[in-house]
C-alpha cells in the first residue's frame, strides 16, 4: 500500500509537470518539440530507467487468424524494431497505454505489481500510444519500475486491425500467437489482472 502511495504521488508530479488526463492528447505543437525516438538522450534514459530491451520477433512466420496484426512496431528509446505477427512462443500480455492518459496513470501500479512478481514463462510488453512525448513516456516507465520492453505506436497503426479507440486496452495472447482475450478500459487490481491471465492463458502468478 505504501509503495502505491508513493507511485501515486510520483505520477502526479508527472501530471504537474505537463502529463495530460485528457483521452487524447492537445492539439498543436508540442513545446518544447520532443527528441526523436532514437535519440541518444532517449536511448540513456531507457538504460537509466532500466527498461528491456524489445523482444526478437520471427520476420518469416506466417501470420495466424484471430493474433497479433502483421506490423512492424519501433522499440521505445531505441532497439530493434518488432514484427507483432513474429511474437512467438511464449505467452503474452500486451498493455497499450500512453503517459497521457489518466486511466493508463490508475492502472499503471497494479501492473507495476505483477511485473514485478513474474517469475514464469510470461511476457509483458507494453505499447506507447499515439504519445507526443517519448522523454515523459520514459520517465512515466522509470517512476513506475516498468522494466519490461515498450514499443511504439505513434500512428496508431494498431487502432483498425485490433479495434483500438484508444488506451487503456490489454490483450492476452497464446504462446501461438492467437489473442486469447482482452480488456478494454483501465485495469482495477492486480488480483484482476493475476485472473485473466489464468483465466485467458493458464498463467498463475
Amino acid at each position: 500500500m505504501r509503495v502505491r502511495m508513493v507511485v501515486t504521488a510520483l505520477l502526479a508530479a508527472l501530471v504537474l509537470a505537463g502529463c495530460s488526463g485528457a483521452a487524447t492528447p492537445e492539439p498543436g505543437p508540442v513545446e518544447p518539440t520532443a527528441p526523436a525516438n532514437t535519440s541518444e538522450e532517449l536511448k540513456q534514459a531507457k538504460r537509466d530507467a532500466a527498461i528491456a530491451d524489445c523482444p526478437t520477433s520471427d520476420p518469416a512466420v506466417a501470420a495466424v487468424d484471430s493474433g497479433l496484426p502483421d506490423l512492424v512496431l519501433a522499440c521505445r528509446g531505441g532497439g530493434g524494431d518488432v514484427r507483432l505477427a513474429g511474437l512467438r512462443g511464449r505467452p503474452m500480455m500486451i498493455n497499450i497505454w500512453a503517459q497521457w492518459c489518466g486511466p493508463c496513470r490508475e492502472e499503471a501500479p497494479f501492473i507495476a505489481e505483477v511485473a514485478s512478481a513474474n517469475q514464469s514463462n510470461l511476457m509483458i510488453i507494453g505499447i506507447d500510444y499515439e504519445d507526443p512525448r517519448p522523454d515523459r513516456a520514459i520517465e512515466f516507465a522509470r517512476v513506475l519500475t516498468w522494466r519490461f520492453p515498450q514499443l511504439v505506436d505513434q500512428d496508431k497503426v494498431l487502432a483498425g486491425p485490433l479495434q483500438i479507440a484508444g488506451p487503456p486496452q490489454t490483450f492476452f495472447v497464446r504462446a501461438d500467437g492467437t489473442i486469447a482475450g482482452r480488456h478494454v478500459g483501465a485495469l482495477r487490481s492486480a488480483d484482476q489482472i493475476r485472473g485473466q491471465l489464468e483465466q485467458y492463458l493458464g498463467v498463475t502468478l
